[in-house]
């Protein structure tokens, strides 16, 4: 299996509703998401397709380099993720995030939340349609589990 389908969780976040998520060492998932994490829009945010969003540690350094303050969690992921090919993320691939296995659904859409983290205050960079490969990811979950900072992620 090649380096770029492995990966490690750097970061687990989660909040009451808002942004930024913050930082937790560890967290139960289940298939309604991540515990002790809330949505305040359940519209475009939540449910059983949508009960993870994860995101690149290494794309957000990317972002860091470009001069946004994005930090883990700023872009509303439940699920910080090093070392994968992030381009390999797309609907119907599957992946298992220590003991949870997840199948990925759809690219988050950017909103206007997440756009004070960006220097120009445009969220669209992380937009599957402008900037393919660099899109947040939703993910359902297919088997539950507790996830810790460190795990291993692999993609199938």
């Amino acid at each position: 299996m090649s380096s770029s389908r492995i990966g490690v969780i750097v970061s687990l976040n989660r909040s009451n509703g808002g942004l930024p998520k913050l930082a937790v060492s560890e967290a139960r998932i289940t298939h309604a998401g991540m515990e002790g994490d809330r949505q305040r829009n359940l519209k475009h945010h939540g449910g059983p397709d949508r009960a993870l969003c994860l995101y690149s540690s290494d794309l957000i350094e990317s972002l860091r380099i470009e001069g946004h303050a994005i930090e883990p969690g700023s872009l509303g992921e439940n699920v910080t993720i090093a070392g994968i090919d992030w381009g390999l993320l797309e609907p119907g691939v599957r992946a298992d995030l220590g003991e949870v296995s997840v199948e990925i659904t759809s690219y988050a859409m950017p909103c206007r939340n997440i756009a004070p983290v960006f220097a120009d205050g445009r969220s669209g960079r992380v937009s599957q349609r402008t900037h393919p490969g660099e899109s947040r990811v939703y993910a359902r979950v297919l088997h539950e589990g507790m996830l810790r900072v460190s795990d291993r992620v692999v993609v199938r």
